[in-house]
């Protein structure tokens, strides 16, 4: 399942945001990939701008990964911003679903958790 939410904002405006909103829930900000400008790079250009924030909170990451360190393979959690139809576009894949691959519902509740923090951060950055 997707988490999408749309502003007028600009996508450079909403990633600034993002990793502001971010770090304040105490998140760390583990990556941005301008991907617009790495597919020019290859000669692969979009006629769009995408970036993607890749997040992590380390006391949820450290919970999930004593438990299964499998569970790594979906992390960080990466929030896109893209432009669509005039409009930006902030998606992430929702944690709950993604834990769903697992078979761990002893760790629901930490999903849960970081999907009402990641929510909350797309939300507060429109």
């Amino acid at each position: 399942m997707l988490i999408n939410l749309e502003t007028t904002k600009p996508p450079e405006e909403v990633r600034k945001s993002i990793e502001e909103k971010a770090k304040a829930k105490g998140f760390g900000i583990m990556a941005v990939h301008e991907v617009h400008n790495i597919l020019q790079s290859k000669g692969v250009p979009i006629d769009y701008r995408c970036l993607i924030v890749e997040v992590c909170s380390p006391k949820h990451a450290s919970t999930v990964l004593s438990k299964d360190p499998y569970i790594s393979t979906a992390m960080p959690c990466r929030i896109a911003i893209f432009e669509k139809d005039g409009k930006t576009v902030v998606s992430t894949i929702a944690p709950t679903a993604m834990l769903e691959s697992f078979d761990r519902p002893e760790l629901r509740f930490v999903a849960e958790e970081v999907e009402r923090l990641i929510r909350e951060i797309m939300e507060e950055s429109l």
